[in-house]
Formats: C-alpha cells, structure tokens, sequence
C-alpha cells in the first residue's frame, strides 16, 4: 500500500525488452530506474523483492544498487497504463510502499492502475493550476467532487466531475510544491496518465449495484 504522497521524482536509464512472445510483437519490459540519493536507504534500505510506486503502479524490485533499481513490467502491464511508452530519460513519480506507523499524508492507495486518462487543460488559477483529465469509460461514476484520486501516482482532491459517461472530465489543483516534485512540472495536455479510483468509491459502486 502507498499514500499517493510521491517521495521522489526518479529517471528512466534503461529500458529493456525481455521475454519476447512468439512472432516478436508483445513483450514484457525491464526498466531501469535512477533515484535520489537516499531515497532507497530512507526510513529502511530496500531490498529486492520490495513494491515501488512507479507514476502510481505498484512494482517489484528486481535489482538496484545505491542510487538505482529495476523493475519488471509485463505486457499486460505495459498495454493498461502508461509505462509501455518509457523511455531513457522519462520522468517517473516514486513512492517506497508504506509502512505500519507511518503517516497517512494521502489517502490509501494500492498501486493498482485503473486506466489512463487524457490530459485536457492546464490553466492558471491564483497561486495554483487547474488541471483537467478526461476519464477512460466506464471510471466516470467512481470520481466525486471532493473526493480522492491518484493521478500517476499523485494523492489528489477532485474539484469538479463534468460531461457525460463517455466523455466525463475532472478537474484538480496543483500547488507550485507539487508541480516540482512530480511529474506535473513537464505534464502537458494530451499526454497520458495513470489514474487510480478511490479503493472506497469501488466498494460503495459495488454494493449499489448489488443492492446490499
């Protein structure tokens, strides 16, 4: 589990096709990370098999060294969320996995992505910037104003729902602080991003379907 609070703003130094399926189309990837000095040692060293937030997916450390570490991303990985389109040089939000005790800065988030949304707009308002997603069909009903989501891995408070289901558009708000330590800072509208719904939006979507 993560808190959606990114810790770092890591960047892709390798990336490596592995385990090539027959006819050489879908592959599984192999990514190289390279992180802050400190951000593998702190609060705990990591250690492989370790999960990390990647732009809001969750995954397993296969490799790393002191300031850098791998993960493998299969294809159905790559074909659900932004990663497949990494390359050297990407930027990518890092989160290390939570621990019992630590502070819930966020809200609960479990690194599994939900779709990937378009960005629409990004418009200055006050001392912050409006930014505005275009939801994937069918995540429409799990996003409420002032509600939570995580956006590439990002914790963030929905402002506004607007349009209909098949072209349902939500809008947040991000501080100067946010915009450097993330991904936010070279976003720019049509670009793509993970987005994970609310864990408790699911479960309450679910019961009202069942009546229960």
């Amino acid at each position: 589990m993560f808190t959606g609070i990114v810790t770092d703003l890591g960047t892709v130094r390798e990336v490596q096709p592995i385990g090539i399926a027959p006819g050489g189309t879908a592959h599984d990837m192999r990514l190289v990370i390279g992180t802050s000095p400190g951000f593998l040692a702190t609060p705990a060293p990591a250690v492989i098999g370790a999960s990390i937030a990647c732009s809001g997916c969750c995954l397993t450390a296969v490799d790393l060294g002191g300031d850098w570490f791998a993960v493998d991303a299969s294809a159905e990985t790559l074909s659900r969320t932004t990663l497949g389109a990494l390359a050297p040089g990407s930027r990518v939000n890092l989160e290390r996995s939570l621990r019992l005790g630590d502070e819930l800065g966020g809200h609960l988030v479990s690194g599994h992505v939900d779709g990937v949304a378009e960005v629409v707009s990004a418009v200055p308002e006050n001392a912050s910037v409006r930014w505005r997603f275009r939801l994937p069909a069918g995540l429409h009903r799990f996003v409420a104003p002032k509600g939570s989501v995580a956006v590439d891995g990002v914790s963030l408070t929905v402002n506004e729902v607007d349009g209909p289901p098949g072209n349902c558009v939500f809008g947040v708000n991000i501080i100067p602080h946010t915009a450097a330590v993330t991904t936010f800072g070279t976003l720019q509208p049509g670009d793509r991003v993970n987005i994970e719904i609310d864990t408790l939006a699911r479960y309450v979507a679910r019961l009202a379907e069942t009546g229960r």
